[in-house]
């Protein structure tokens, strides 16, 4: 019960601080926006288990390039390469669920709820529809008009160590604790090859492997991805429990068998280990940390109107 009111007065003091954002912004202009966006991701995950996962990492991506303002589902338009079509999101999947989402929202409220909103929305239920905690989401996101792939360079990457880990989300306003927390989330998802070669081929001039990877971990990967893979889909899950959202991944990070290098770097600072620990042993401390950094992350704001169609602005 501490932990539900210790939860309910973060989102208070979020929802009342950043931007605008309210809990019942859409109360008397949408009442049904909430089960709407619900209903559409449930139809996807039945047809598509790796749903929860590609919403969850859109919504992440979304944030950390001009905050969450939907800018990740804009399409490229002549001279313009949009965000989706940055080498980070070219693996990005799943827009044809909030497509589906907003095309059901606006046939109840037209030109009221943005495509930012029902991204945030979505990336909820695709936790809570995994077995993870749910939580109330602050709304009044706007939509951006400028999506740009060059900018994609800006999102963390799987090799980055501690100290670049920690820059990025910084700068975002985001804590180590967030790092941790929000890194979690790797316990829905998938990796291709591209994404963790570094670590099982050439590893450094002395060793092909890193050290770190537990030998029958390391192993298992180089037998998926040989160094001279040409397979294009190739790649593995991200922990052991895939389809379900849970704390196994901090359990295998603790064990040498997380797949990223910068699953690894949270080992590597005495701050963020123990927060792997305490998460590792506690998933009520990981659950309750997630939902909060959640709320943080999805509340960096940075749109301006409302888009009709997510694909393109007005």
């Amino acid at each position: 019960m501490a932990a539900i009111v210790a939860v309910a007065l973060f989102i208070l003091f979020i929802s009342s601080s950043v931007n605008a954002l309210s809990l019942n912004y859409y109360d008397k202009t949408c009442p049904r926006l909430e089960s709407t966006v619900t209903t559409a991701v449930q139809k996807a995950m039945k047809n598509d288990k790796t749903v929860p996962a590609a919403l969850l990492r859109m919504h992440f991506h979304d944030c950390f390039i001009r905050g969450c303002d939907a800018s990740v589902l804009l399409q490229s338009k002549g001279k313009n390469k949009a965000e989706k079509d940055g080498p980070p999101n070219i693996s990005l999947h799943g827009f044809y669920v909030i497509d589906n989402a907003k095309k059901a929202v606006e046939a109840l409220c037209p030109g009221v709820v943005s495509c930012a909103d029902i991204l945030a929305l979505a990336a909820r239920d695709a936790v809570a529809l995994s077995g993870g905690p749910t939580w109330e989401v602050p709304k009044g996101r706007k939509d951006g008009r400028i999506s740009k792939a060059s900018e994609t360079k800006q999102l963390p990457a799987p090799t980055f160590n501690i100290s670049q880990l920690r820059q990025s989300f910084s700068q975002r306003g985001l804590s180590s604790k967030d790092l941790v927390a929000l890194s979690g989330g790797h316990t829905l998802g998938f990796a291709h090859c591209s994404s963790f070669r570094n670590r099982i081929h050439n590893f450094n001039t002395t060793q092909n492997v890193d050290p770190s990877l537990h030998p029958s971990f390391a192993a298992k990967l180089r037998s998926i991805c040989p160094a001279h893979n040409k397979a294009k889909n190739a790649g593995t899950v991200l922990d052991s429990t895939t389809a379900g959202f849970d704390n196994a991944y901090f359990k295998l990070l603790l064990q040498g068998k997380s797949v990223f290098s910068s699953d690894q770097a949270l080992l590597t600072a005495p701050t963020t280990k123990a927060l792997v620990s305490k998460f590792a042993s506690s998933q009520m401390e990981f659950r309750d940390a997630f939902v909060k950094s959640m709320i943080k992350m999805s509340s960096i704001t940075g749109g301006q109107e409302i888009r009709l169609d997510c694909k393109v602005v007005r």
